[in-house]
Order: C-alpha cells, then sequence, then structure tokens
C-alpha cells in the first residue's frame, strides 16, 4: 500500500489472496481524518516523499543485473578450480540484493502498475534466485498486516524456532528439541534459509489459490535447471556441491541477517491485542543506524519504521522519511527504537534466550526428578515470565 501524491491510500500487489491486507489496514487508517496516521501520512505527501524514482531502480537494477552477469561470467571463466567458491560466496551477495529488489517490486515501489510488478518479481524471484514470488508476496503481506502477532504475523508463527514463552510451553517435536538453545542456533540455522525459500516456492505450486501457478513453476523450475545445469556442466560432482552449499548457505544467512534486526526481540501480540495502525507498526518495528553502505547492505530496510508504515515509498527516500516519523512518534508519546546493527543482533539473540526458558526449564527439572533431587510437580527457581528488555 502507499499513499500518493493525492493523499489517497494505493494498495499493494495481489499476486495471491491476502496480498492486500497491509494496504486495507492503511486505507482505513487514512480514511480516520484524524487519527494519528492519517496526519502523519499528510506530513509525508506535503514533502514529496512518495513519489517514485525510476531513474534510482533503473540505475539500481541495471547495476544489480550487470554484477548478476559478471558473477556468472566469473564462474564460467574460472572453471574447475576451487576458487569457484569465492565466485559462489560473491553470487550469495548478489542473489542478495537481487531478493532485495522482488522485495521493492512487490511492494511497488519500482512500477505503478500491479501487472508490470507481478511480471517483474517473477523475473527476479522466481526466475533469478529461485524463489517463489506469489507465495513471498503473500506472505510478507500477512506479516506487514500484523507485525509480531502470534496468531496472523507467518514470521512468528513457530515452526523450527518458538518466539514467545507460551509458545515454548506448547513445543513439540522439533522446535521443542531446539528451542532450548536456540539463540545459540540461530544464525547457523540461516544458512538454510536460501533451501527453505527454494522448497517453500514448490511446495506452494500446489496451492491452488496461488494465482498464475502455471508461469510460476515454468519460471522456478528453468531457474533449478539453469543453476544446476551450470554447476555440474563446468564443475566436478565434488566442486559442484561445495559450490551449491556455500553459495545458498551464505545467501541463506545474508537474507537472514537483513531481516533479523528488524522485528525479533521487539514486543509480540496475540489474540485481539491490536493497536491503532500506528502504533501496530511502530512499536514491533526496529529501526538499525547506518551510513550509505549501510543502506546499500539491507536494502533500505535499516529503516524499517518507516517501511512498515510506508511499505511503497521507495527506499531511497526512507531515509528523508525518518526525522518526520520520529518528531510525529515523539509528539504522541510512541516509543520509536533505533540501534546499531550489532545491538539488534544481540536483542533478538536475547529475546529468543528468553523465549526458549520454559523448556530449558522442564527439561531441567525432569532430570532432577529422574536423578531423585526433586520431586514431582516442584518448579524451577528460574523466573521463567521475566520480561525482556528489548
Amino acid at each position: 500500500m502507499s499513499v500518493n501524491t493525492a493523499g489517497t491510500v494505493e494498495d499493494s500487489a495481489a499476486p495471491v489472496p491476502g496480498a492486500d491486507l497491509a494496504g486495507e489496514a492503511a486505507e482505513q487508517a487514512c480514511k480516520e481524518t484524524g487519527s494519528d496516521f492519517a496526519r502523519l501520512s499528510k506530513k509525508i505527501v506535503a514533502a514529496g516523499l512518495m513519489r517514485r524514482r525510476p531513474w534510482y531502480y533503473t540505475l539500481r537494477i541495471g547495476v544489480i543485473t550487470a554484477l548478476f552477469a559478471a558473477g556468472w561470467t566469473a564462474f564460467a571463466l574460472v572453471g574447475d578450480s576451487w576458487w569457484t567458491l569465492a565466485v559462489a560466496a560473491f553470487l550469495a551477495v548478489v542473489f542478495g540484493q537481487v531478493a532485495l529488489v522482488a522485495h521493492d517490486v512487490g511492494h511497488r515501489q519500482v512500477f505503478r502498475l500491479r501487472k508490470a510488478s507481478v511480471r517483474a518479481g517473477k523475473i527476479a524471484g522466481n526466475l533469478g534466485i529461485g524463489m517463489g514470488y506469489g507465495w513471498w508476496q503473500d506472505k510478507h503481506s500477512r506479516h506487514h498486516a500484523n507485525p509480531n502477532h502470534e496468531e496472523l504475523d507467518p514470521d512468528v508463527i513457530p515452526d523450527i524456532l518458538v518466539w514467545t514463552q507460551g509458545q515454548a510451553r506448547a513445543a513439540k517435536g522439533l522446535p521443542r528439541l531446539i528451542g532450548r538453545s536456540q539463540a545459540f542456533l540461530f544464525f547457523p540455522l540461516l544458512t538454510l534459509e536460501g533451501f527453505n525459500l527454494h522448497v517453500a516456492g514448490v511446495r506452494a505450486l500446489a496451492n491452488r489459490s496461488l494465482k498464475q501457478r502455471t508461469s510460476e513453476g515454468v519460471l522456478l523450475f528453468t531457474h533449478f535447471a539453469l543453476y544446476l545445469g551450470a554447476l555440474f556442466v563446468v564443475l566436478p560432482p565434488g566442486k559442484a556441491v561445495a559450490f551449491l552449499a556455500v553459495h545458498q548457505c551464505l545467501f541463506g544467512l545474508y537474507l537472514g541477517s537483513i531481516f533479523a534486526p528488524n522485528h525479533k526481540g521487539m514486543p509480540t501480540l496475540s489474540g485481539n491485542d491490536r493497536p491503532d495502525f500506528l502504533r501496530r507498526q511502530v512499536l514491533t518495528s526496529r529501526n538499525v543506524r547506518g551510513g550509505w553502505f549501510t543502506d546499500i547492505a539491507l536494502g533500505g530496510l535499516n529503516y524499517q519504521i518507516e517501511h512498515h508504515l510506508f511499505p511503497n515509498m521507495p527506499s531511497p527516500q526512507l531515509r528523508e522519511a525518518q526525522p518526520i516519523v520520529r518528531q510525529h512518534c515523539e509528539e504522541l508519546g510512541i516509543s520509536y527504537l533505533e540501534t546499531s546493527l550489532i545491538t539488534s543482533y544481540s536483542q533478538a539473540l536475547r529475546s529468543l534466550h528468553h523465549a526458549g526458558a520454559p523448556i530449558r526449564e522442564s527439561v531441567a527439572a525432569k532430570a532432577d526428578i529422574e536423578a531423585g533431587t526433586t520431586e514431582p510437580g516442584a518448579t524451577s527457581g528460574t523466573k521463567a515470565d521475566a520480561k525482556v528488555d528489548a
């Protein structure tokens, strides 16, 4: 969604059901002309920050396309050499940058028309890096509509990790096994995120609600065929597998490290706990301080608060929007959090460790009972319900 130059709200691209959720929430907030978000929107529109930046995106997409081509050219020229692993590392970063472009396209920061956005998104996502664009767009839009909501945000629904102590108490299977040590395992697990994106994209093709399944599938499997074909034609099997492992693991680590600072360790919501749009977005998001290098490396997502409030705002204008948003929040007494990148990771890891406390206590209590040092029904002395200082 976005606020256009006329001050109205445009909807997000919606290749699959659910993708308009964030746009609907913002549109409703803007309709309430006296709302805190509506007043902020008028300030942003008056500053001209919702205008599109065609020349910026032409240059950015051109540079990333050139780096993408250069990486695969270097792969072919290096050939059967262990130096190919350096090329794999380089392409991992390039794939991450392609994913960031697909993200901006998905929010219609680049193209005004939905059809152009969907087409470009599938080329960048499905064909370029093997990520199911339709699956990602649906998942990401639901996250934007209800960030950090335990039941509504797919990013905090327990899968492998648990994000709250309530989830930890109910955890079974793999989340329970990993949950007690998840803070230590978080970054190692991110190395699997690239593989997870590929698998999730393929699995989504079985979902009949996914629009344009045929074209998505064709582009996705074309990527896999070209990618694996190049690896096993140019390299012997051992080096091909090594290249694949290094490339995909570093790609997953880079991509996960971009998104981890944004919401992890911030307050979570549940049930009917839904503040108004402005507070729902600001209080669950965290900004990361930095200069031009941080802006490039994180694709502008270091201005997560501004991005969540105005997803259609082109990423180079998020920096300009920050002082307006921060001052508006200060006037309303709304907490606005900005930290360094390292601090954001530290807060995220502390939150994960805190969330897994009930699992550790349960395991410790069971061990004590088996050892005969604790009576059944006795509780650990650890205060599992202590709050995390986010």
